[in-house]
């Protein structure tokens, strides 16, 4: 049930009112559709989910989409799986998203480890993804080819994704520290005709050759016919090592001479864009494919009316290349903002690099992950010091939900006039159900609002939606930015139990949301790894909460086990990472105890406590409670997850011993 409202922490003031996206979008609606929508965001939220089709219209019409066709018919079918968005058109995504720019001003900022902070204009970007998309097409790619990328989170990475756009061409992309494994487990589903890979990377003041892992893939992909080499850690490195490899000087040489504008293939609007993975915590990560119309409107809603990114902002969202996140970032080229890559470790030399960069990149957004928020806040960083941080006036947090001292923590150590929005979403939508909207206020441990366009609820047992409790998260309607399939899944079965099984016709999402009176949303973990103890149902991000608060603990997982004979109602084994000198002794686990019992119920005390070193995570830091919890129940650790997805494949050890000693301990 939902409490006391919690304390407001920043206020937006009348004139950031005035002055953002959203204000003057919510005027043009009133002026031109002649519906009342400036009283308040959730009016204006409620009229895009009540008039689907007249809010994605006048998304397109608002930001003037290039494209061949019409666009009066907006939704040809309703049903999900399956809805149909602007069956009449043909769009380019990148011909959009490059278009309008001046060629002198600055598009991107990078750097990282391995280069210097640079900047790259609009002009620069548009030749350099003019010749790469000329070279591609030397190489045959035609529309509808894969084309993978190996590649960090650089400013070739960017004009190499839009070059593959331009051609109607497929895009996939993962970062050169996942392991061959795991990018063949990837690639290989999608049968790519190109490899665009570095010889390396740097990470944590270490160089890391790649070429071996680059060879490991061509054999692995039957079907590639050409392989292009970007020299990172070594620019002179030789493609002669590779079978039949090419230099990137090639690839872009390869273009015809003269050429000098980028030519667009506009393609049907649910035509494949790009394939992004599912983290590969439960088994063969999942082949996503969205759409280039999709994401076009949805990139257009998210950058411009959430985001709030216009001309003079410079937006940082730490991220690498195989996360969704890199994707959403690129997306905010559709704004006047510039766009800021970091490729490296963003706690080397300490948790302070970031906010480093923040400062010599002159930062107005800074973007990253809960779990990065609150590391700094364990590890005592203080942002400002030192540093010029005045042009910085919002922190956006996503991965995983971010805790009310973690809320508290950026305002008292960031800056008391910071927008901190906290959001969440997903891969498989490739944006955030709810999240920021900068004419609102930020209350405590809350997510601001729905997005525009979601129609997110919270679902009872029964399949009714509530307010002010905890529920299943759906998604009522379509979104246009949802998948147009699952690659290589002809008659949709995988898609469709992904998300539909539960609910039918209704996308079930598989967290646990709470909508309050305020409009606001509470996000407290997946809704499969939830903890259900005497029928009282606890996101597992309270749970943490509690444990977290003991300065003996840095880090935490805790999971719910069934079919232990000596624990009939569930076992729930708590497993933490100590600080440096802690010990766990009895009288901590006492006041584990005592701190959860008081926090969050008797019930949800855990039965057992056990240290470890590390707490396993994917590659975009979110905590493997499903997968440790399967495995715990005797299921095969191959079945349930990918070890190349992780970000800490030994952090799996204790839990792989644990689960063969329940086994051999368990009666026959």
């Amino acid at each position: 049930m939902e409490t006391a409202d919690p304390e407001t922490l920043w206020t937006p003031t009348p004139e950031r009112i005035e002055r953002a996206g959203l204000t003057r979008y919510a005027a043009w609606v009133q002026e031109t559709r002649g519906v009342d929508v400036t009283a308040s965001y959730d009016a204006l939220w409620r009229w895009s989910v009540e008039d689907l089709e007249g809010f994605w219209a006048s998304i397109w019409e608002y930001f003037e989409v290039i494209a061949d066709g019409s666009p009066e018919v907006v939704l040809g079918s309703r049903e999900m799986p399956g809805a149909r968005w602007f069956p009449d058109v043909r769009v380019n995504f990148a011909e959009n998203l490059l278009a309008g720019h001046d060629d002198d001003a600055i598009a991107l900022r990078h750097g990282g480890e391995l280069r210097e902070l640079a900047e790259m204009s609009w002009g620069e970007l548009r030749a350099l993804t003019t010749r790469i998309a000329g070279g591609l097409r030397e190489l045959g790619v035609v529309e509808g080819d894969r084309v993978v990328a190996y590649v960090p989170n650089i400013a070739e990475a960017v004009a190499a994704f839009l070059a593959c756009a331009s051609l109607g061409a497929v895009w996939s992309s993962c970062s050169p520290d996942f392991g061959e494994r795991s990018v063949a487990d990837r690639f290989a589903q999608i049968e790519p005709k190109v490899l665009l890979a570095v010889d390396g990377y740097r990470y944590g003041g270490k160089d890391f050759d790649r070429l071996e892992v680059v060879a490991a893939l061509q054999r692995e992909l039957p079907t590639l016919e050409h392989t292009v080499l970007l020299g990172y850690l070594d620019e002179d490195a030789d493609p002669g090592r590779l079978d039949g490899a090419i230099s990137w000087g090639e690839l872009c040489s390869l273009a015809p001479a003269g050429l000098d504008e980028l030519t667009f293939d506009r393609v049907a609007f649910d035509h494949p864009l790009w394939v992004l993975f599912s983290s590969g915590t439960t088994g063969l990560p999942k082949p996503i494919v969205h759409g280039h119309g999709g994401m076009l409107l949805e990139q257009l809603k998210k950058s411009h009316l959430h985001l709030d990114a216009q001309a003079g902002d410079r937006v940082l969202w730490f991220t690498t290349t195989g996360w969704m996140m890199w994707n959403f970032l690129v997306g905010v080229l559709f704004t006047d903002a510039q766009i800021v890559l970091f490729d490296g470790n963003p706690g080397y030399p300490d948790l302070g690099r970031l906010w480093d960069l923040a400062d010599e990149a002159g930062v107005t957004t800074f973007g990253t992950s809960a779990s990065f928020l609150a590391s700094c806040m364990k590890a005592g960083i203080e942002p400002g010091e030192g540093r010029d941080l005045s042009r910085l006036t919002a922190v956006g947090s996503t991965g995983s939900p971010l805790s009310p001292e973690g809320f508290r923590w950026v305002y008292e150590h960031v800056g008391a006039d910071t927008w901190l929005f906290s959001t969440s979403g997903g891969t498989d939508v490739c944006t955030a159900f709810v999240g920021g909207v900068p004419t609102l206020p930020v209350y405590e441990g809350e997510i601001q609002a729905r997005a525009l366009g979601a129609d997110v609820q919270s679902w009872d047992e029964d399949g009714h939606p509530h307010i002010g409790q905890v529920g299943e998260l759906v998604l009522a309607q379509p979104m246009p930015s949802m998948p147009v399939m699952f690659w290589n899944d002809p008659d949709g079965s995988r898609y469709h139990d992904s998300y539909f099984d539960t609910y039918p016709g209704i996308w079930r999402h598989g967290d646990w949301i709470q909508i309050t009176q305020r409009g606001t949303a509470i996000i407290t973990g997946r809704s499969d790894s939830t903890i259900n103890r005497g029928g009282i149902r606890m996101g597992t991000s309270e749970i943490y909460r509690a444990v977290l608060s003991l300065d003996e603990i840095t880090d935490a997982l805790i999971v719910d086990v069934s079919g232990r004979p000596e624990f009939p109602d569930g076992w729930m084994p708590l497993f933490v990472v100590l600080a440096p000198g802690a010990q766990l002794d009895q009288d901590l686990i006492t006041r584990i105890a005592t701190r959860v019992r008081t926090d969050c119920s008797p019930r949800h005390v855990p039965n057992e406590v056990f240290a470890i070193d590390e707490v396993p995570r994917t590659m975009s830091g979110k905590v493997l409670e499903v997968p440790v919890k399967r495995i715990l129940m005797g299921q095969d650790p191959d079945t349930v997850l990918s070890k190349g997805s992780l970000a800490n494949p030994g952090a799996l050890a204790p839990f792989l011993t644990m689960a063969r000693q329940l086994q051999a301990s368990s009666p026959s």
